[in-house]
């Protein structure tokens, strides 16, 4: 699924549970990994970093570490590009300050302007375990056939059987109050038909899509579907959280959030960004 998996680091407290992390992947889809450091190169920090990778079982042979020196996203960015990087792998926030949310953080910006998929680790730990309970946000959009494709394979890769595919009603305040003119009847079988037609998109979906192994739950929202994404992934304590890309945000969008900005803003959990 994935041929070559890079891994952004820093020399801060969190990168060895990044680099265990990304050993675990790396085994686990028999990709090629690749180490990206912005910053500048030196010998200490090399011997620091290949003392590292052995710790943590892997061959330094079979490493790439890339150093480059400019900013840290453009720099990212460009190495990925460069070594044709399938999956790109980055330590994040649970939750952004003011400041931060506002000039873009470096996950941020990779994240909006990759290329490749981008996994998000809010939480890395240095003895990783599997990702047990998966969400993939199923709203209708045109990335969304492909988001629970590339879901629903990496869940089976990962052994997590247990997937949650979570839809959005779409203008469910205004077909509601449309149907509100008639009977209790009528608008108890506008509410059902929504959901319904709502169940048949995600079905139809997964009827072209193998699904052995995996138990999959599929849940209709009737609000924002950012919030009701994030709130739903609070009360089943996932660990993963799969949704499509959006392109085209400005610093305007950001004072008016859409809903990929309001979920990088607070991370209810770790996150994949199929791309």
């Amino acid at each position: 699924m994935y041929q070559k998996i890079a891994l952004a680091i820093a020399f801060s407290p969190r990168m060895e549970a990044l680099i265990a992390e990304a050993k675990r992947l790396i085994d686990l889809f028999g990709s090629e990994l690749i180490l990206i450091h912005v910053g500048l190169k030196t010998a200490d920090l090399e011997a620091k970093l290949s003392e590292i990778i052995t710790t943590y079982g892997l061959n330094t042979a079979s490493v790439t570490t890339i150093w480059k020196e400019g900013k840290p996203a453009k720099m990212i960015l460009k190495a990925c590009e460069e070594e044709n990087v399938d999956l790109l792998m980055l330590g994040a926030l649970k939750k952004e300050g003011l400041l931060t949310y506002y000039l873009g953080s470096v996950a941020r910006k990779v994240i909006r302007k990759a290329k490749c998929s981008v996994l998000t680790l809010i939480d890395p730990k240095i003895d990783p375990t599997k990702f047990s309970k998966v969400v993939i946000n199923g709203t209708q959009l045109e990335v969304t056939p492909k988001v629970i494709s590339q879901g629903l394979k990496f869940c089976q890769i990962e052994g997590a059987t247990h997937v949650h595919i979570i839809n959005e009603i779409k203008l469910y305040g205004l077909q509601m109050a449309t149907a509100g003119e008639g009977s209790e009847d009528e608008v108890s079988n506008t509410r059902r038909k929504l959901v319904q037609e709502e169940i048949r998109y995600v079905q139809e979906i997964l009827n072209g899509l193998d699904q052995s192994g995996l138990k999959i739950n599929i849940k209709v929202t009737a609000g924002k579907w950012a919030v009701e994404l994030v709130r739903y992934c609070e009360s089943i304590s996932a660990d993963l959280l799969i949704m499509g890309d959006e392109n085209g945000y400005t610093f305007i969008d950001r004072l008016f959030p859409h809903d990929l900005e309001e979920i990088l803003s607070e991370l209810p959990c770790n996150l994949l960004i199929v791309k």
